[in-house]
């Protein structure tokens, strides 16, 4: 069986091509509203996330450790490990690192919402958050719009300023800055582990898009009630969001918005080319998905599978050099 870290995933698929992967599959006649829930299991130094899924191709599970007290410690926040099989007879193929993998697909589902919800001309961008996620959704935002500036607002300086330099390497303007600079963005992405709301909603232009992925709990959000009360709502899948998007699940609980007020899916957007109104903002709201990993996780195997058949020799870069068999 193959183990593919980090750097192999990153070497196999490329993120322009976990786009394509999810974006084929919707079009390929998948069902997100039919995708198993996600199960949440307490630990003591955090909580289980077990996310299944399967086609006719393969199937898999995903088990990622949340751990809230690793990064004080210097590990990442998110661990575990992803394990794929062959759909017709369940067989072991391959296990993938997890972390990768979330952030890897999470990035490319906005990808697709961007490209459907932004305005063709959107350039300055505000990013919340300075972790992985906001590393790989500036790469996204910048692969599906000509941004010239982006912003990054953070709790921690540090790597706020690291994420600034990263951004003036790809070649946009950019500064740190506060959460009232969202009054002149185009595009807003929301990449933190925040419980409260990051700004606030009246401050979004007309023209903007926000997309906000940081939390899957019913009770957290990181927006707020007058920007979800303001916008056209696009979603995964209903059934999730309803189930778990704390940014939708508050202000229905408070009568802000009923679920009539969901404007349309990712689905939509993908295969029957939906379009939001012109007229107020956007708010794509994603909780992740396993359809997702298993998506993703399936084009990594299938592009290990293609190279390999091409230079049997083939070497992948990863933590030790290759991807590496085991036993």
């Amino acid at each position: 069986m193959i183990h593919l870290g980090a750097d192999d995933l990153a070497a196999l698929l490329t993120p322009a091509a976990a786009v394509e992967a999810l974006a084929g599959a919707l079009r390929a006649g998948l069902d997100p509203e039919q995708c198993p829930q996600r199960s949440t299991i307490p630990v003591p130094a955090g909580e289980l996330l077990v996310m299944p899924a399967a086609s006719a191709t393969y199937a898999g599970v995903k088990v990622a450790g949340v751990a809230p007290a690793n990064p004080a410690r210097g590990l990442p926040r998110i661990t575990g490990g992803y394990l794929l099989l062959d759909g017709p007879t369940l067989l072991p193929l391959a296990v993938l690192d997890a972390a990768a993998l979330t952030t890897l697909r999470t990035a490319a589902v906005s990808a697709l919402a961007i490209d459907a919800l932004a305005e063709p001309d959107a350039s300055r961008l505000v990013l919340f958050g300075a972790g992985p996620q906001a590393y790989a959704h500036l790469e996204s935002a910048l692969n599906t719009r000509e941004l010239t500036h982006a912003t990054v607002v953070s709790r921690n300086a540090a790597r706020a300023e690291r994420l600034v330099t990263y951004a003036r390497e790809l070649g946009l303007e950019a500064r740190t800055g506060s959460p009232a600079d969202v009054s002149f963005a185009d595009l807003v992405i929301c990449c933190t582990t925040a419980h409260e709301p990051l700004f606030e909603g009246r401050r979004i232009p007309a023209h903007a898009t926000v997309v906000a992925v940081g939390s899957h709990q019913p009770t957290v959000r990181e927006t707020d009630s007058e920007l979800v009360r303001r916008s056209s709502l696009w979603v995964e899948a209903r059934t999730a969001a309803l189930r778990e998007a704390g940014d939708l699940l508050i202000p229905l609980a408070d009568g802000v918005i009923t679920e009539s007020d969901i404007t349309g899916t990712l689905a939509a957007l993908v295969v029957e080319g939906a379009r939001p109104p012109a007229d107020r903002p956007r708010l794509f709201k994603s909780v992740g998905m396993a359809w997702q990993d298993l998506v993703v996780a399936g084009a990594a195997h299938a592009a290990l599978a293609g190279a390999r058949s091409a230079r049997p020799d083939l070497s992948v870069p990863g933590g030790t050099g290759r991807a590496r068999r085991q036993s």
